[in-house]
């Protein structure tokens, strides 16, 4: 970091709003009092009026300016840029550094610093190679495109490369997220209030991209002194409608209002925000962990490097009964699989009444016991061979997958007739596996099971299939009744034949 002078900060009641964006604070500088300003206008004096340009002053919307739903109380919102810290390496007191460099340090006020220097002062810089540091600090690979990988990290943040950093350290080292930035928050508040009697919010934030957006902004990974989320569910709008879904991320806007004064390029990694004590709170409350949204909540949780791993046999599920269209969305991926001739060999019988699944196992399973018995089998070991299949049983829908032909060509020779008929079969193994990854996507368990395979004929009989359509098993559908367990580790190179 430079060696700047220590900024003068401009008092909050010299001016409505102010926004320094050039990273220092210019005791120069103030914000226009009066109310009304052009928001447009280039003149970095000139102040942002949150009331939109009423020369009043007035909100048009009648709201009490004071009221408790508004964290300004009307008076508007400072961001200021802490300039003159030194270079951050491990050891350093943050606490001390920051409340030397703002002495003018009050409560309500709201601390946002970036997770670098906290990992620089707290020792987290590698010296590894950036690769590996990132393979280090993932939990879960979320997606990959080229050199760009998208990882999850203890935390539970989803970011790029895991948080590993190259950027504002020495060449050869690495930066790495703080290993608890919410308790690194709570200890950098604690020393400020030790040391400037001040009870303030503390942000600690981090540069990520979005999904369907391009650009980063900075994000609350931290958070001690500040309520993360303001839940307006219920509350009324302007037109007195009633907020259903609204719950706004206050931590992560505040970060990326202070990144405004921040910046990668500008040495400026601490911001205080103003006029916002309203949110300050006395306790430290639940910390940027509140800001993680539960996996079972996530509409988007799988990665595209997850979605052939998400599919696991589910032998127990749930009783809760399945909808229809996520089966239907997960049949229509099915259908995307290569065939051969141009051809759509595949069709599909949903059983989803009890009656129909009861009489279609129980055929299975007579059929299954009658080869058994004519194979020389005990009472014993038929009893113990056939509860393999009692996941269908449990399962609430079954699928049963089937193969049409009638695209096949004929040939007057067994080894070409076999090769063609071997290439229909193939398709419908394509099927079965866009079937089965499409129902994890969606939610779903599934366990394919081979039984219809053996008893094609009593299959189609039982269901009532259309003639020519041939029964390729059957797969159990539900919701999981627990997670089921990890696919080991495969080394592919155990598989492989390159010549």
């Amino acid at each position: 970091m430079t060696g700047e002078s220590n900024p003068q900060r401009i008092p909050e009641n010299e001016g409505s709003a102010i926004s320094d964006v050039t990273g220092s604070a210019n005791p120069t500088r103030s914000a226009n009092p009066t109310r009304g300003a052009d928001p447009t206008s280039a003149d970095p004096t000139r102040s942002a009026n949150p009331t939109r340009g009423d020369p009043t002053g007035a909100d048009p919307t009648g709201a009490d300016p004071t009221d408790s739903a508004d964290p300004t109380g009307g008076a508007g919102v400072t961001v200021t840029g802490v300039t003159g810290l030194p270079e951050i390496v491990a050891g350093d007191d943050l606490g001390a550094l920051i409340a030397d460099a703002v002495p003018g340090l009050r409560d309500g006020d709201i601390v946002v610093i970036t997770s670098k220097i906290i990992s620089k002062a707290e020792g987290r810089v590698s010296r590894a190679d950036r690769e590996q540091a990132i393979d280090a600090e993932t939990v879960r690979v979320v997606a990959r495109r080229g050199p760009t990988t998208i990882a999850e990290t203890r935390h539970g943040l989803v970011l790029a490369a895991a948080g590993v950093d190259a950027s504002n350290t020495a060449p050869g080292t690495v930066v790495l997220l703080p290993d608890d930035p919410d308790g690194s928050a709570r200890q950098l508040r604690k020393a400020l209030r030790t040391r400037r009697g001040a009870s303030v919010g503390v942000i600690v934030t981090d540069t990520m991209g979005r999904p369907w957006r391009t650009g980063q902004t900075d994000t609350a990974i931290g958070v001690a002194g500040l309520a993360p989320l303001r839940d307006r569910r219920g509350e009324a709008d302007t037109f007195g409608n009633q907020l259903e879904v609204t719950v706004a991320a206050v931590a992560d806007e505040i970060a990326a209002a202070a990144d405004l004064v921040k910046g990668k390029t500008r040495q400026v990694p601490v911001a205080i925000v103003g006029g916002l004590a309203g949110l300050v709170t006395d306790a430290d409350g639940p910390g940027a962990a509140a800001l993680i949204r539960p996996a079972v909540e996530d509409m988007f949780r799988l990665g595209t490097a997850e979605v052939l791993a998400s599919r696991r046999t589910v032998r127990d599920f749930t009783a809760a009964p399945v909808s229809p269209e996520p089966v239907r969305r997960a049949v229509a991926a099915a259908l995307t699989a290569p065939a051969p001739h141009h051809s759509v060999p595949w069709r599909f019988a949903i059983v989803e009444s009890p009656a129909a699944k009861t009489a279609l196992l129980d055929d299975m399973l007579a059929a299954w016991t009658d080869d058994l018995r004519g194979d020389g089998f005990t009472p014993e070991q038929i009893a113990r061979r056939v509860r393999r299949g009692e996941p269908l049983r449990r399962a609430p829908l079954i699928i049963v997958p089937c193969l049409v032909t009638d695209a096949a060509h004929a040939y007057p020779d067994a080894r070409r007739a076999a090769a063609e008929q071997a290439m229909f079969v193939v398709a419908m193994g394509a099927a079965v596996q866009n079937l089965l990854v499409a129902l994890a996507v969606e939610g779903l368990g599934s366990c394919w099971v081979s039984s219809t395979l053996f008893c094609q004929a009593r299959a189609s009989a039982s269901l009532g299939l259309p003639a020519g359509w041939l029964p390729m098993g059957a797969v159990g559908v539900g919701h999981p009744a627990s997670a089921p367990p990890a696919r080991p580790p495969r080394d592919p190179e155990q598989y492989l034949l390159t010549r």
